[in-house]
Order: structure tokens, then sequence, then C-alpha cells
């Protein structure tokens, strides 16, 4: 081992969050120093996560819809899939993605270094290459941006081969006859889509009572609706007791106040969340603390108990979302450049989770969290069913849904179903954060025939009836 100058900012982690705060940090002309595990950049959500899943239900997408054209005059024969290509076709995004953000970093002037780091000191890390070899560095400032990994489960130990975690799913090694789902949240829905569309019977278990139970409950039953006949079983309030590998079949023994049960499946993937990837950092020989549930400790401005080491992303708090990290990363970025941004402290961050036939997005107070918190809200709901561009492209379900404060009208929170929500949500959330109000957003003029509309609209139930809906 052999020790170099010391580096300005070190970013122990490349995803989002990390490359951000790397490019930000550059471009305020700090040196930067950025350690990841993979040949470029990019993390698990460009390498494992949102893109190659994004990838797969777009390109389901069109088998769904091609299946469906019929009823608007289109006849096709019935939708062949070629998987290799499938498969190639994600591959190939992936590759032209992260070689961009590589470039990108090559043009900074960033160091990137391949390999995994872990701390020595408060001021010392030491990285590992992929070679074995060893080198310390010293640095003035570090910024730990590591992710999350999959949580795992006490009664399903992946073996990679027949019981899977997301990263080996989205290999699509083969599409089996029958497949079981263990966790109703995020991953479970999307890339359970993905291989039921491939032709899998697809089951999802879940502890709770309904998938994405954390989501208001009307908004999660117009995704189911969108879902309807996608998924083959569904087993609420159901706890997995072991999963068996015998003869190439997967024995899952489940229960729940019924009873208890066997079922055999040719393929099982645990998806019951994540938890913050801290485990090999060494943070105690670092003094960096880390609260009940591994998430890094920090400040208003992510900094950690050592003022020269930040965290950022999935490795401090909820949500874990690689939007989030990169908006923390750019902060964090400035706070070491010596700019005044102020505290990280937005009012909406949005989510989204799809499938290949629907897709459901949300941000800021949610109806659910405004009643445990005795806040007095006034929720307007517009139905797709009322909107001319929803009916256009043969959309027969989908809700707009916007949350406001009772008393000055003030948008606090919303949600949307069915098509090309992802979008829909920024427009709710810049107006969460400028502080619009119902009437505001309704007097704002919005393109027709669009899905857009459905805000203006919603809007516009606050104080009465909206132009293509009584309300109720």
């Amino acid at each position: 081992m052999s020790k170099r100058d010391k580096k300005e900012i070190v970013i122990i982690g490349a995803g989002p969050g990390g490359y951000a705060a790397a490019f930000r940090a550059a471009d305020l002309g700090r040196s930067v120093t950025l350690i990841g595990p993979e040949a470029d950049p990019g993390g698990t959500c460009l390498f494992y996560g949102c893109i190659p899943v994004k990838t797969l239900l777009e390109t389901l997408q069109i088998k769904e819809k091609t299946a469906k054209s019929e009823t608007m005059g289109l006849r096709f024969e019935a939708p062949g899939t070629n998987l290799k290509k499938i498969a190639a076709w994600k591959d190939k995004v992936v590759k032209e993605l992260t070689e961009g953000i590589g470039l990108l970093s090559e043009e900074r002037e960033i160091e990137y270094i391949q390999g995994k780091a872990s701390f020595l000191s408060a001021n010392e890390i030491e990285i590992e290459t992929g070679e074995g070899k060893k080198q310390v560095y010293e640095f003035e400032n570090a910024i730990i941006a590591t992710g999350a990994v999959p949580r795992k489960h006490p009664n399903a130990k992946l073996d990679h081969e027949k019981i899977l975690d997301s990263t080996d799913a989205l290999a699509l090694d083969g599409i089996p006859e029958r497949m079981l789902i263990i966790g109703g949240g995020y991953i479970g829905p999307e890339v359970g889509s993905i291989y039921a569309t491939l032709g899998s019977r697809v089951s999802i278990v879940e502890s709770d009572s309904r998938v994405l139970s954390w989501v208001d409950q009307d908004l999660v039953k117009e995704f189911e609706k969108g879902n309807e006949g996608l998924f083959d079983e569904y087993f609420f309030k159901t706890e997995v007791d072991s999963v068996a590998v015998k003869d190439q079949k997967v024995t899952v023994e489940m229960k729940n106040q019924e009873g208890q049960w066997k079922k055999e499946y040719d393929l099982v993937l645990v998806a019951v969340g994540r938890i913050p990837n801290t485990t090999n950092l060494n943070l105690e020989k670092a003094g960096v603390e880390i609260d009940d549930e591994g998430f890094i400790k920090t400040d208003g401005k992510q900094k950690t108990i050592r003022k020269n080491i930040y965290a950022i992303g999935d490795v401090t708090r909820q949500p874990l979302f690689a939007n989030k990290a990169a908006h923390e990363g750019r902060l964090v970025a400035e706070e070491i450049a010596g700019e005044d941004t102020g505290r990280y402290n937005p009012k909406a961050i949005p989510s989204v989770v799809a499938t290949t036939r629907t897709e459901m997005a949300w941000c800021g107070l949610m109806e659910t969290e405004a009643e445990e918190k005795g806040i007095a809200v006034k929720v307007t709901r517009y139905p797709w069913t009322a909107s001319g561009r929803a009916a256009s492209i043969g959309i027969t379900n989908g809700l707009t849904k916007l949350i406001f404060d009772a008393g000055n009208g003030k948008i606090l929170g919303g949600g949307v179903v069915g098509k090309t929500t992802g979008s829909l949500i920024s427009e709710i959330a810049l107006a969460i954060e400028m502080g619009a109000t119902a009437g505001e957003i309704a007097l704002s003029i919005h393109p027709h025939p669009t899905l857009s509309e459905t805000i203006m609209e919603a809007a516009e139930l606050f104080s009465g009836r909206a132009t293509h809906f009584k309300g109720k």
C-alpha cells in the first residue's frame, strides 16, 4: 500500500447522487475523485434499477397496446417476443447511458476510480480495486453516496438461480411458467408485470392488506383496476414461512389467519424493500453515526457528525429515490464549494410506480397522512373517464387527485393514476413548491386535448364544478 496526495473531494458511490455531486463540484472548480464499483459511473439506478426496469416496461407496453388495438380498428397478429433481443435492447440502453456518464466525467476532468472504498479515519480512505490492489488516500471532504441494497428475507435465502433479487430478475435468463413475488412495494408490481406480460403466471404475496400500502387507498384501487387480470393471484396479510428448492421447483409455505398452505413455483423474486448500503464502509473509524435502521445521521445540510464528511441519497433516510439523491448531491457540492444554498427542505419528492399497463405517481402530503396529523384538507378527484384525451387514446380508467389546505386553498399534495403520470406529477410538485392555490392552478391555461388538463379541472373542483365533471 502507498499514500498519495490529499484529495480535495472524494465521493464514495457513483450513482445518481454521487455523480450529480461530482459534476456540480467540478463545475464549481473543485477537484473531485469519484469512486464506484463499475467501469463507468451510474450506480444501481442506471445499471440494475430504474433504467433497465423502465426500458423493459416501455418495450412491453408496446406489446400490451398492440394486443388491445383491435378495438380501435387495427388488427395485428398476436405479438410475439424474442427474449434475447429484449434483453439485448435493455443492455444497449444501459451501456449507452453509463458510457455517456463516463464521458461527462472525463470532460469535467473528474478522477474516476473503479473500486470499493472504506474509511480508515475521518480524513483517510482505502480503495480496493478489482485487481485486489489497495491504495490509501487522504481527503479534505468526503461524500458518502453508496445507495441501498436489497433487504434480505429471513425465510427466503437467495440462491440467485431460483430464488432471486431484483438484479437477478432483470437479467431475463428465462421466463418461468409460474412465478411468485414476495413483497408488494415498488419492485414487486413493476418487475412482476414484466414477467406477466412475457407470459408468466405471476402471483404476489404481501404481509400488508394491499400493494403499496403506504399510498392513499383510492389511488391504489385505481392502480389495481388498471392492472386487472395482469397478475394470477394476490395473497394479502400473508407471511412466507419457508422457501425451498427441489428438482428445479420452488416450494413456498405461506400462512395467514385462514390457515397455512404450500404452493409450487418455477421462480421466486424476493422484493421486500431496500436498506442503506453502509456495511463495509467502516463508518466507525471515521466517527460517523448511524441510526437504529442503519441510516447515516445528517443535519439539514447533509453533514454527518464529522463536518468534513457528508452523506446523501439512500444511505440517509427515506424515500430511497434517485431524484432525491441527485438533488442532495448538487446541494452538498455547492455547500462544500462555499455556495449559500440553504437547508435541504423539499415540500414534495415525486414517487412513481409503473407496470406494463398503467402508472401511478404522487407527491407531497397524502390524504391519509393529513388525517393522521389532524391537518384540515379539501380533496378533489377528477376521473379520467371525463377526459377527452384519455378517451382518444383508449384509456378506460385513471384518476387525478389534488389535496388542498382547507383554509387558504394552497395545494399540499396530489396523485395521478393512468398513463405518463411520471411526467404529469412534475406540475403538481412544482405547484406545491411554489405554494400555488387551487384558483391559480385552475386559471393556468392548459393545452387541449391533453391529460395535463385533468390537473386544471381537478383544481376547478375545489370551488365548484369542473368544465367536464360536476363532482360529487
